[in-house]
């Protein structure tokens, strides 16, 4: 416990420089590390796709999307690298169609650009005009429902949620999460409004708080099923007491391209 606490604060920390106090190619550098080692995790560690060559490609899809998603190149750029990045699928398929299912290139194409694609809109989040205020949004929300969530189930908690994937969730915690991410999102929003003038729309917070709790919780879920059915405790050990990147992130995976769509369709604060 002790170890996790320190590498949770000391990461937290390292994060919080990078993504706020760097100029945004620092995000951008930090977040294609991160989708290379997810792709490194759904495929290698899990077992489901142990095959070089795909490994390789996907790997560097996942950096391209970053790429793209920090440049904001054209729409051409993103039809022609998948379309690249599915043909070289499909040409290993044919080479080895006697032993290579397309089960696996459908993991592959999961984790070199589905996933990396989720994770990549922290970039987007920081590259758009005020960033750093909505990628810390995307943490808040990506963060905050996990940890009210253990605090209140640990206290509180007696009705299991889902006692197959995640045997210590109770609904309890789930209420208790929600519940204090409301509250920490109203204080985030009032930070913004009265420190940084930001005009912003409580109602609209709460909707956000409300919605990125429940991504936060499927993204958690989602990946816990994958560690499940492969058979795996941790995606990795990269972050002691943690996991890999995979077991840190899968809540932001699923949150950061919500707050994206949101900011888009129903900004909560703008200047």
């Amino acid at each position: 416990m002790k170890t996790r606490i320190i590498v949770g604060v000391v990461g937290l920390a390292l994060l919080l420089i990078v993504v706020l106090a760097l100029p945004a190619v620092a995000t951008a550098i930090l977040v294609a590390a991160m989708d290379a080692l997810a792709v490194y995790e759904l495929l290698i560690v899990t077992g489901l796709v142990k095959h070089v060559r795909i490994f390789a490609y996907s790997s560097l899809i996942a950096v391209l999307v970053v790429i793209w998603s920090w440049l904001g190149m054209p729409r051409a750029f993103g039809i022609v690298t998948a379309f690249v990045y599915l043909c070289a699928l499909f040409a290993e398929l044919l080479l080895a169609h006697t032993e290579l299912r397309l089960s696996k290139i459908c993991v592959a194409i999961f984790a070199g650009a589905v996933v990396p694609f989720l994770l990549a809109s922290l970039v987007r989040l920081r590259v758009m005009d005020h960033g750093r205020a909505y990628i810390m949004t995307a943490f808040l929300l990506a963060m905050v429902p996990d940890t009210g969530a253990y605090f209140i189930g640990t206290f509180f908690g007696k009705k299991k949620l889902c006692p197959v994937i995640s045997p210590h969730k109770t609904v309890e915690g789930a209420i208790g999460g929600l519940a204090v991410t409301i509250v920490a999102m109203l204080i985030y929003s009032l930070i913004l409004s009265a420190g940084l003038h930001f005009k912003v729309n409580y109602f609209y917070a709460i909707i956000y708080a409300i919605l990125g709790t429940g991504a936060s919780m499927i993204g958690d879920l989602t990946f816990s099923v994958i560690k499940r059915q492969t058979k795996i405790k941790d995606y990795g050990s990269l972050l002691p007491g943690h996991g890999g990147i995979l077991d840190r992130f899968d809540s932001t995976a699923m949150v950061a391209p919500l707050v994206e769509m949101l900011l888009l369709l129903i900004p909560f604060a703008v200047k």
